[in-house]
């Protein structure tokens, strides 16, 4: 039986043999730490039939040596046969002849012909013995092709003599030549000779070891190269992959599969997207909105995306939890019962009036109704930073629709809570989808149990967007407004509910009067009866500089 020390010894040609002898399938592809273990695996499959072809294979060496003495007598016969009339020509390079009978030759290389049927492990072996020794020595193991025209080789044979004083320059020409124009014949005739006789190219390299062709050399070294690159397999040298930890809010696409998008971008798409599968979605049961933190690993080759490749937690939960959750639909609303303290940290005169005349409770739906420039987004920023005071397990999101890029940036700068804004600059498509994945956002959270505040400036710059979004249905409202346009902004200040048995989302929106457009005068009044607070600023208070603008 084969130990494994044995085999490690081995090279990887033999191990090749070994397999091939031993029927181990798939051999030429593997490794040779993989081959090894093959074989192994194979011997304590087949441990009876491995055995029997053990001692075949132990036994061939004492069979090839009796091969080799008997071949010792026809060495001068095998040589003349099957060199090439170049090599012919190289006399004082030949040992000399020893004196035989072309009839006994004949039937030492019958009866050799016959050892040789009779056991076709022991030529394997002398195969791979004939390998050593070509790598050992860099001699050529292949004869020179068969002459064409053996008449010609008879009379060089016999013209020998006068021919050897020729240039040695002339000699290594014609065996330039013989060698470009023979390389087909050369390997027709390597694999007879491999078939017929094994041993004859064992009796070469004793014989002539003064013969070297760089030739075949450097065929046999590309061919054993061109094995290795073919059987190596090259580890990457770094593992990129779980290192980083990233998060992001699920876009889900019409396709299935979605992205992670990044509140640095607002929530649009951007270069920090990270790819999340369909299957992924359907396993953990994931929505547009879910808030995602996972481990991702780098693009591949003709990958765009960093691809989602572990899910850590979902909206601050373990992925468990989350993926029986009950649907932001079906849970049941309720009317305010907690109060937000307005009135304690960090509070101001407005948040202090706001709290005797206009509470706000958990799952308040709200609106501060006023006309321009009387304050309104000031109110919005005392009430952000009075709950981030006091209530710090409430998750604040101020979501700021067509307002000026300066009053975002200072809102970002002062709030401490996340802020998401569309400017007046941008399209109202992305007014729209701004405020739709907000909503999402919200709506995620509250499903797993968490309490939110929307802060919403304002709701009927928000109701115009989905107005010139909204296609055409022919029906017009006065003051141009789409008869189905205002169904989703209502959809969005509707969310506002405190959840029975845990979770609420509260939305305060600011929304405009008396602005001289009949659109915004239809937009509030559809809003008026929709909210259950409302508070209003006048105009003639803030025009004297008084602020909060409350009569």
């Amino acid at each position: 039986m084969f130990e494994i020390s044995e085999l490690k010894e081995q090279k990887l040609p033999e191990l090749q043999e070994i397999a091939k002898t031993l029927g181990v399938p798939k051999y030429r592809a593997l490794k040779k730490s993989e081959l090894v273990y093959q074989i192994l695996d194979h011997q304590a499959a087949n441990p009876k039939a491995v055995a029997s072809i053990v001692k075949d294979l132990k036994l061939a060496p004492a069979a090839t040596t009796v091969v080799e003495e008997s071949s010792k007598f026809e060495k001068t016969a095998t040589n003349e046969t099957k060199k090439s009339p170049v090599e012919k020509r190289r006399a004082p390079q030949r040992p000399p002849h020893k004196n035989q009978n072309p009839a006994n030759k004949k039937q030492e290389a019958e009866k050799e012909n016959e050892k040789v049927a009779k056991d076709d492990t022991s030529t394997a072996k002398t195969v791979s013995e004939s390998k050593k020794e070509e790598t050992a020595t860099k001699q050529p193991a292949k004869p020179a092709p068969k002459p064409q025209h053996p008449k010609h080789a008879k009379t060089e044979d016999r013209n020998k003599n006068a021919r050897q004083p020729e240039n040695p320059t002339e000699e290594k020409a014609v065996n330039g030549n013989d060698n470009s124009k023979g390389d087909q014949q050369e390997s027709r005739n390597e694999n007879k000779q491999k078939q017929s006789n094994p041993n004859q190219n064992n009796n070469a390299v004793k014989n002539n070891p003064n013969q070297n062709n760089p030739n075949q050399n450097n065929a046999n070294q590309n061919t054993q190269g061109n094995k290795d690159k073919r059987n190596r397999y090259r580890e990457p040298d770094y593992e990129f992959d779980g290192i980083i930890q990233s998060e992001g809010v699920l876009d889900i696409m019409q396709d299935g599969y979605g992205f992670l998008r990044s509140s640095d971008y607002n929530y649009l798409s951007s270069p920090d997207d990270i790819y999340v599968s369909q299957s992924q979605i359907r396993l953990f049961g994931l929505k547009t909105g879910d808030t995602v933190l996972g481990e991702v690993r780098p693009p591949k080759e003709g990958e765009k995306y960093f691809p989602l490749i572990k899910v850590t937690k979902i909206n601050g939960l373990n992925p468990n939890v989350v993926r029986d959750r009950i649907s932001f639909e079906h849970l049941t609303p309720l009317f305010p019962e907690e109060k937000f303290k307005l009135a304690e940290k960090q509070s101001t005169v407005s948040t202090r009036i706001m709290d005797l005349f206009s509470p706000i409770g958990k799952g308040q739906r709200g609106m501060i109704v006023s006309q321009p420039k009387t304050g309104k987004t000031v109110l919005l920023k005392d009430i952000a930073n009075a709950i981030a005071a006091n209530h710090p397990e409430v998750y604040q999101m101020i979501l700021l629709i067509d307002e000026r890029p300066e009053e975002v940036t200072d809102m970002q700068r002062n709030v401490n809570g996340e802020v998401i804004a569309s400017t007046f600059d941008k399209e109202a498509n992305e007014h729209v989808r701004v405020a739709n994945i907000v909503l999402e956002k919200a709506k995620r959270l509250v499903e797993c149990g968490h309490d939110v505040v929307i802060l919403l400036d304002s709701i009927t710059r928000l109701a115009r967007a989905y107005n010139t979004v909204q296609p055409a249905s022919g029906k017009i409202l006065s003051g141009g407004v789409d008869a189905n346009a205002l169904h989703k902004p209502k959809r969005f200040f509707g969310a506002a509910r405190n959840i029975e048995n845990g979770g609420s989302l509260t939305i305060i929106a600011t929304a405009l009067t008396d602005t001289g457009s009949k659109m915004d005068e239809v937009i509030f009044e559809e809003f008026k009866g929709t909210g259950n607070m409302e508070l209003q600023l006048d105009r003639k208070i803030s025009n004297r500089r008084i602020f909060p603008a409350v009569d």
